[in-house]
């Protein structure tokens, strides 16, 4: 009887290591932690504004009948004046759209503020910033990633809000968001706000750099931001051609048309701004004869028309968006200089 083989042990499989968990890694996933706070406040926002303009879109019809017209006794197609006066929710309707208008007007001063102290000043004040250069990070890559990682999260949840913005305005119900170049409903309901955001991280983070102090960087991100936020408000008439109207048209304007100017035209042909002579004489042959009487020809109207408003929009954004490219390609090259 022959004896049994003996056969070696088999190898033992080695187990297969679980995979990661997917998630950021790198610069990237050290940004979003250092800076947690900053990133759950700016979630929360988001979903507040969310829910707020989801809630207006629904209610907006009620909204556009508490602004309406009415009639006492009411008739067809008019309700009660008593009913329409006792709907005290009609400030609500205004309070909610103001407050995400707002917020999105003045998005880019926490923005500049927060650039400055937190994601820059306050690492390079305490250190930080140059431990993590010691390390395998360099300073050019340090700073690519403190950049890029807001200004992603701040593109996209800016563009989420002003998108649902729009989508409340789909009624053009003036009585609930007002006119479109009323400066808080212009900033938030187009490109502009992005623009604007992406300006203010850019100009906090120079001054971060500049200032290399947590504080001292935060005001001065904060005053400049509110210097360009100022300039351009006042530069916006200019940015695009106005259209100049004249006749009776140039009295019966519409309210979505924004009037920089008007007046008269004498006899001679010259033009006189900020006259409306005539205009209050009655009908129309009395207005006819004022006008012969005070030698005046006809009158006109320098306005934007509701059509410039993406013209102004792109034509601003690009002004912002050149003013953060500006501060970013400065920011680098200062940093490029200081640690040379």
């Amino acid at each position: 009887m022959s004896a049994p083989t003996l056969r070696p042990p088999s190898p033992a499989v080695p187990s297969r290591p679980a995979p990661a968990p997917l998630r950021p890694s790198g610069l990237t996933w050290t940004v979003l932690r250092l800076h947690r706070a900053a990133l759950i406040v700016w979630v929360a926002a988001l979903l507040v504004a969310g829910a707020v303009l989801a809630w207006m879109y629904v209610i907006a019809p009620d909204a556009g009948v508490a602004g309406g017209p009415c009639a006492t006794p009411p008739v067809d197609g008019l309700p009660d004046c008593a009913t329409v006066d006792a709907m005290t929710t009609d400030d609500i309707y205004n309070a909610g759209p103001d407050l995400v208008a707002t917020a999105l007007t003045y998005l880019m001063l926490p923005v500049a503020a927060w650039a400055g102290a937190a994601l820059i000043g306050r690492e390079l004040e305490s250190g930080t910033a140059q431990l993590a250069w010691t390390q395998s990070v360099s300073p050019v890559r340090w700073l690519a990633a403190k950049l890029a990682v807001p200004a992603v999260l701040l593109t996209a949840g800016t563009t989420a809000a002003v998108l649902l913005h729009v989508w409340v305005r789909r009624d053009g119900n003036g009585n609930l968001l007002g006119v479109w170049y009323d400066s808080d409903i212009y900033l938030s309901i187009g490109p502009t706000a992005v623009a604007y955001a992406l300006a203010g991280l850019a100009l906090g983070a120079l001054a971060g750099l500049v200032l290399r102090k947590a504080l001292p960087a935060a005001g001065a991100a904060f005053a400049v931001t509110l210097a360009l936020s100022y300039l351009m408000q006042a530069l916006r008439p200019s940015l695009w051609p106005t259209t100049t109207t004249t006749g009776r048209t140039a009295l019966d304007l519409p309210p979505d048309v924004l009037v920089l100017e008007h007046g008269v035209v004498t006899s001679d042909g010259r033009r006189i701004g900020n006259d409306l002579a005539c205009v209050g004489s009655g009908t129309q042959a009395q207005i006819r004869a004022c006008m012969k009487n005070s030698r005046l020809s006809d009158f006109w109207a320098t306005v934007h028309p509701e059509s410039h408003f993406w013209p102004l929009q792109l034509v601003e954004s690009g002004v912002l968006l050149a003013v953060a490219g500006a501060a970013t390609a400065a920011a680098f090259t200062l940093l490029r200089r200081r640690t040379a």
